[in-house]
């Protein structure tokens, strides 16, 4: 165990989970299908920064350091203390949204990730939105899964975030939140199938199926 990885369980200990639960009122359905082990991949709907924490927060602290949040480098890198805090306590996977080349493809290092036993969450609608609806899903993380066929994929709802911690905004206020889990799969078809199915798949979580 590296010091970083303490640091993460110190965090997650004091103050990510008691967080979770006594103020934001964290509520879980279908924790039964987090799988037991990785790589897997997780695919959620994105509305506020509370979306990572409320993922990271359902699992042991003994598996953080092999689950990283995909998310864009501009924002979470832009100085030093926000890169610290985003890589210490989040094990964040930063990647380049905008001039991309071959060298800073951000395909690449999430399949690399995967490879080496890490699961990933992805938020394909690619952006915080308004929480009210979801978003289209860019096609990324379906290149992703073209790739890496046999990784399972996890459907995730995620209930009211962005009502607690709007886009925007900084101080949460509470408000009772859900994650809705569904059922593990593996998908097969191309870019366009399966991005079409991922989008699917969260939205029947959305309205309770």
């Amino acid at each position: 165990m590296t010091a970083r990885d303490l640091a993460q369980m110190i965090f997650f200990t004091l103050v990510l989970r008691p967080f979770m639960t006594l103020f934001i009122g964290l509520r879980v359905r279908g924790r039964e299908h987090l799988p037991a082990t990785g790589p897997f991949i997780i695919i959620a709907n994105h509305s506020s920064h509370l979306d990572t924490a409320s993922l990271l927060s359902l699992f042991p602290l003994r598996r953080l350091r092999k689950i990283r949040p995909v998310a864009a480098a501009d924002y979470f890198e832009r100085n030093r203390f926000v890169s610290a805090v985003s890589r210490i306590c989040f094990n964040i996977l930063p990647i380049a949204r905008k001039g991309l080349t071959p060298e800073t493809n951000p395909l690449p290092r999430m399949e690399a990730a995967l490879q080496a036993g890490d699961s990933l969450i992805i938020f394909p609608e690619g952006t915080r939105g308004s929480g009210t609806d979801i978003s289209k899903f860019h096609s990324g993380a379906a290149h992703l899964i073209e790739k890496c066929p046999d990784v399972p994929v996890l459907p995730v709802y995620l209930v009211n975030m962005g009502r607690s911690l709007p886009k925007g905004e900084w101080i949460p206020v509470p408000f009772f939140c859900e994650v809705r889990i569904g059922p593990a799969q593996k998908m097969s078809g191309n870019r366009r199938e399966i991005t079409a199915a991922l989008e699917t798949a969260v939205r029947q979580l959305r309205e309770g199926l």
